[in-house]
């Protein structure tokens, strides 16, 4: 009995390890996102959201804020615990006496006569200055504040591709609306810098304007291609077109917005038979290591 215990905890045992190992060689494994460094607008999908932010005096208390993210910009607004400021200024004290008043950030009443204050922010999970001018004291009081990322859904965040080459669902608007692209895109990350090649559905394109830089097609038949630089996935990004289709040349505005969510490995496909065969190895060896723990059991039961 003691001997059939000891084969069934084995078999247990290397199941489990089987299992574990093809399964991490078929769908890989992931860790939950802990920031190491500061955040910025691009990590995250354009909306808002409720974040805590850190203070380094109990006297400047933020009870509740929300992190608004548009484009490549990022806006706070800071609901305070008390009403003891007249302004406050993104620096500090010294910056502040410095600049022009049209740089202070005053406060807003909410309906509970909160005093509220939205201010722009560079960056997450960074040491940010921050000064106040007390309405008492009429004295700047400088502040450190840090605007924490962890309370950002795990959807929200926008993952930053290594170096390699992606496909990626791309969408047009704008214009005519009688154009098109081929989606999905080929989208290459090199050093950091995103690129992406875009097929037009007419040969007609002879320019594009990215980012105040012109670019040329990169075929001479077929429809116009153009490889032009991505700056941030999941925004809009505005682009124009020249077409030399109609009597003269007309540039056209448009909108090109890369899905972060859709971005998958060029070739990906390669790697699902591999993992395929490794549960299939996987299983034929449980199969042979069953029988043979069966024959031992019926072997010792039979002593």
């Amino acid at each position: 009995m003691l001997m059939k215990k000891k084969i069934i905890l084995i078999l247990v045992a290397a199941i489990a390890t089987v299992l574990a190992v093809s399964c991490g060689a078929a769908s890989g494994q992931t860790e939950e996102r802990i920031p190491a460094e500061a955040v910025f607008a691009e990590q995250i999908m354009e909306g808002s959201y409720a974040i805590d932010v850190s203070s380094s005096s109990s006297m400047f208390r933020i009870v509740d804020a929300e992190l608004t993210v548009r484009g490549d910009a990022m806006s706070v607004v800071m609901t305070m615990s008390g009403t003891g400021y007249d302004k406050i200024y993104m620096g500090t004290g010294e910056e502040a006496l410095l600049d022009t008043d049209e740089n202070c950030i005053y406060p807003v009443e909410d309906a509970e006569g909160a005093h509220t204050y939205q201010v722009p922010v560079a960056a997450l999970d960074k040491d940010i200055d921050c000064t106040a001018l007390s309405t008492r004291k009429q004295t700047w009081y400088d502040r450190i504040l840090v605007f924490q990322s962890g309370r950002i859904p795990e959807d929200a965040w926008i993952i930053q591709p290594e170096d390699g080459v992606y496909h990626i669902d791309v969408t047009l608007s704008g214009g005519s609306g009688r154009a098109s692209i081929t989606s999905p895109a080929q989208l290459t990350v090199d050093n950091g810098s995103m690129s992406a090649v875009i097929e037009w559905s007419s040969p007609y394109y002879d320019l594009m304007i990215v980012d105040g830089g012109n670019y040329y097609p990169v075929n001479s038949d077929e429809n116009a291609v153009f490889k032009i630089p991505v700056a941030m996935l999941s925004r809009n990004i505005a682009v124009s077109a020249e077409t030399v289709a109609m009597s003269e040349p007309h540039m056209i505005d448009y909108i090109l917005y890369f899905d972060a969510s859709s971005l998958r490995k060029a070739g990906a496909l390669k790697f699902v038979m591999p993992a395929v065969l490794a549960l299939a190895a996987a299983a034929g060896i449980l199969a042979a290591m069953l029988t043979a723990m069966k024959r031992k059991i019926k072997a010792a039961d039979g002593k």
